[in-house]
């Protein structure tokens, strides 16, 4: 019965959803079922919490290399979760405009993610000289266009685009938007997108109908 259960909960509520979708009437149902989905999240987050509380607790008591990040971890959880429930001026909201919530989120965790994503850009660009590789037509096509894509979407790249004879007068970066993101690669990335909505629904249908359970965990 572990198993029997949730499956049949999956199953349910999957169905409902879909059939609620289609028909106006039972439209409360969806309501009702999201009702139940934020509950069952905000529990998660708070279960969570505790096990970021307990995992990298363990890890600062015990002092295992790295440690101290581990620390700054839990203090800005801390810190966050009680500038966001406790100190939001009356009759505001913590994201807010004014807050300290608000002054944390624009003033720390920005400038952060702005700098985590710059460095990704190196990482990106250490990655793409090693795997565009013109060993085939298929990669050397793929090549030219990421050059032509990279280079001349920034200021430098037009001014030498610019710089050219003849081809210079003609709208390099119209050429990459209407043709190469527009045509080619917008066709590309619906492709995809139709492919993995496929596979999306096999999966979906193999939850509902019990044929898939790893997401119970253990073994079937």
């Amino acid at each position: 019965m572990k198993r029997e259960i949730p499956l049949l909960i999956t199953s349910i509520a999957g169905l409902v959803m879909i059939v609620q979708f289609y028909t106006y009437p039972l439209n409360w149902l969806g309501d009702l079922f999201n009702d139940f989905y934020n509950i069952i999240l905000t529990f998660a987050f708070v279960l969570g919490a505790l096990s970021l509380f307990a995992v990298n607790g363990k890890k600062i008591l015990s002092q295992t290399p790295g440690w101290g990040y581990n620390l700054v971890l839990l203090i800005s959880l801390v810190v966050t979760l009680v500038c966001g429930l406790f100190l939001a001026p009356q009759g505001k909201l913590p994201t807010d405009e004014g807050t300290a919530f608000s002054w944390i989120f624009d003033n720390i965790f920005t400038p952060l993610s702005a700098a985590t994503y710059s460095l990704l850009a190196f990482y990106i660009a250490s990655a793409s000289f090693r795997a565009f590789r013109a060993r085939s037509w298929e990669a050397t096509l793929l090549l030219v266009t990421a050059f032509i894509v990279m280079l001349f979407r920034v200021p430098l790249g037009e001014h030498l685009w610019h710089a050219l004879p003849i081809v210079g007068q003609y709208d390099i970066a119209k050429f990459i938007e209407d043709w190469l993101m527009g045509a080619f690669n917008a066709a590309g990335q619906r492709a995809i997108l139709l492919g993995a909505s496929v596979g999306l629904i096999s999966v979906s249908l193999k939850i509902l109908l019990g044929i898939e359970r790893s997401y119970l965990g253990g073994s079937d």
